[in-house]
């Protein structure tokens, strides 16, 4: 006899789930027994087979009993950090279901809460205080298919969407007719599935001499996948993500570029990919956009409340020109969308011109650039002005034709917003100078440069105090003064942010307003370096110095400041 089955068997009769007339007639208890004792140790299992006995009732009744709360799991969504929390195959192999956090606690459904050593171990593996919760066997087994079983859920929910991808002539029906489990496809889907589980931005599969390797980039880090596929299977994937692209698989001798939109999991996620000829065969690049994950705000972009306050007054002015600089990869595309986010009401007509549109945005008119047509960036935004638009937005000032289009906008009762590749916010200036833009125009047109870079943020979930060697507090400058009252703390890895201890990041940002004394010397011809240094004297916080402020707030480590603004020096 279990003790398990005893105790569910006393909990029915108290709860009135079952009565003792039933047990005779089903076979299962001596009647006359007193205490009940059971026929057999799966006494509970059979009860349940054969409908004598409700789970969800019999399972409500437990955690009352045993003073627990209860879920039904059903449908309810549970969100990648929370999934991460325990190892899939520790969730599988003890069916036991996390679905929520709650006061640093991690929310676990488990079927059978008398079963000490797996609440021991629960809390041992997932690193966390844990809070029990008592679901139904069925609904754990089913939320594990949903959330943690791609080869049987989310291969299930793989497939193509029937509206067009952006600059194809179909909706990717190619391919369609091979097997469904033919190992190829199998592998691409795997690869796939495992960049979109880790939170990649990027997948990158590479030919080498050797090995076809496959890197995914995670919070602008890149990092090998577990399992890649072998050499001999190289040619046969890039060829299948090339017909999932709609291009050609012919043509091996320069690069190309596609798209390819995927349904997964109740979501659609865009891919733009390319291709480009090395020695050792075709490498391909996906670039992941997940309309569902961004976060199209800016107090969610990491803004301090007065850069914040500064940024929402800028764009709040009816014509003249933001521009947002920095590297490629550094948020400068999320920013604008923030800004346009905040922007978008229903007395205000936007329109965009992008190269490509990496999200759509609903109430905003986005034109997409096509050079091949003859649809450039200064093409497109001369078109736009005979729209009547309030606020315009143009992807990247490139040339001095696109620059002047902009500028004259700017002076003609428009508000601009754009992009240049600088390294700081006052290089915006020179950048332009360097166009071809009289410095007048600029003076008169320019109201702020915003420079940004992306650090990693401390993740959460293994966050932990930690007192920096000295040496480390040098390589920030920082003084006996700034430190004191610092949060400094690191991650020390977990399951969430797969033992790296970052997860996410956020931005560090250099605001360059243009003021009537920036703006004598722009009329002047000012070198950016003497803008920066009379900058800095009226106050302007470089990124090296928001990036000590979110050190000292236990946001960010000292070596991530470091390693993005190594050439800002004061």
């Amino acid at each position: 006899m279990k003790p398990a089955d005893e105790f569910l068997l006393r909990i029915a009769l108290k709860h009135g789930l079952l009565q003792r007339a039933q047990l005779p007639a089903a076979g299962l208890l001596d009647a006359r027994t007193e205490p009940p004792t059971l026929a057999t140790s799966s006494l509970a299992r059979r009860l349940l087979a054969e409908g004598v006995l409700n789970e969800t009732a019999l399972a409500r009744a437990m955690a009352a009993e045993l003073e627990l709360p209860f879920v039904a799991l059903g449908t309810l969504a549970v969100t990648g950090d929370v999934l991460a929390a325990l190892p899939r195959d520790f969730v599988i192999k003890h069916q036991v279901f996390p679905f929520g956090w709650a006061q640093e606690q991690l929310q676990v459904a488990i079927a059978d809460p008398l079963d000490v050593a797996l609440l021991d171990s629960l809390a041992h593996v997932a690193g966390h205080p844990v809070m029990t919760w008592v679901a139904t066997e069925k609904d754990i087994r089913e939320a594990i298919t949903r959330h943690y079983d791609p080869s049987k859920q989310l291969m299930a929910q793989w497939e193509t969407p029937e509206t067009a991808v952006v600059g194809a002539e179909s909706s990717l029906e190619a391919g369609v007719g091979l097997e469904a489990d033919a190992p190829i496809i199998k592998m691409v889907q795997d690869i796939i599935l495992g960049a979109v589980h880790q939170r990649a931005s990027d997948i990158h599969l590479e030919p080498l001499e050797r090995r076809f390797r496959v890197r995914y980039r995670i919070d602008g880090v890149l990092a090998e996948a577990s399992t890649a596929p072998a050499k001999r299977h190289q040619l046969a994937i890039i060829s299948r993500l090339k017909i999932m692209a709609n291009i050609s698989i012919a043509e091996k001798r320069v690069p190309q570029d596609g798209r390819v939109q995927i349904a997964l999991a109740g979501r659609t996620l865009d891919f733009r990919v390319s291709s480009l000829p090395t020695i050792h065969g075709e490498s391909i690049v996906m670039r992941i956009l997940d309309q569902t994950q961004l976060r199209l705000g800016l107090p969610e972009l990491g803004f301090a409340a007065e850069d914040q306050a500064r940024l929402e007054q800028l764009i709040a002015s009816p014509d003249g020109m933001v521009l947002v600089t920095g590297p490629t990869g550094s948020g400068k595309t999320t920013t604008l969308y923030s800004c346009l986010h905040h922007l978008n009401h229903p007395d205000r007509k936007i329109i965009t011109v992008e190269d490509p549109i990496e999200y759509q945005l609903s109430g905003v008119n986005q034109v997409p650039v096509r050079a091949e047509i003859g649809m450039t960036f200064a093409t497109a935004l001369r078109a736009m002005l005979r729209q009547a638009p309030n606020i315009v937005m143009v992807g990247e000032i490139r040339d001095r034709e696109t620059a002047d289009m902009a500028i004259n906008a700017a002076l003609t009762g428009h508000f601009v917003l754009s992009t240049l590749h600088t390294n700081d916010a006052p290089g915006a200036v020179a950048r332009l100078l360097d166009i071809g833009v009289k410095p007048f125009l600029v003076a008169a047109a320019l109201r702020a440069s915003l420079a940004q870079r992306l650090v990693r943020r401390i993740c959460p979930h293994c966050k932990r105090a930690y007192q920096p060697a000295p040496r480390e507090l040098q390589a920030l400058g920082l003084t006996g003064a700034q430190i004191s009252g610092a949060q400094f703390a690191e991650g020390a890895g977990c399951s969430a942010c797969h033992g790296t201890g970052f997860r996410g990041r956020l931005g560090i940002f250099e605001i360059f307003l243009v003021n009537d004394n920036m703006r004598e010397l722009v009329y002047g011809n000012t070198s950016a370096a003497q803008l920066r240094q009379r900058a800095k004297e009226g106050g302007m916080r470089t990124l090296r110095d928001d990036g000590i402020r979110k050190v000292l707030a236990g946001q960010t480590t000292i070596a991530e400041v470091a390693s993005v603004t190594v050439g800002d020096i004061d």
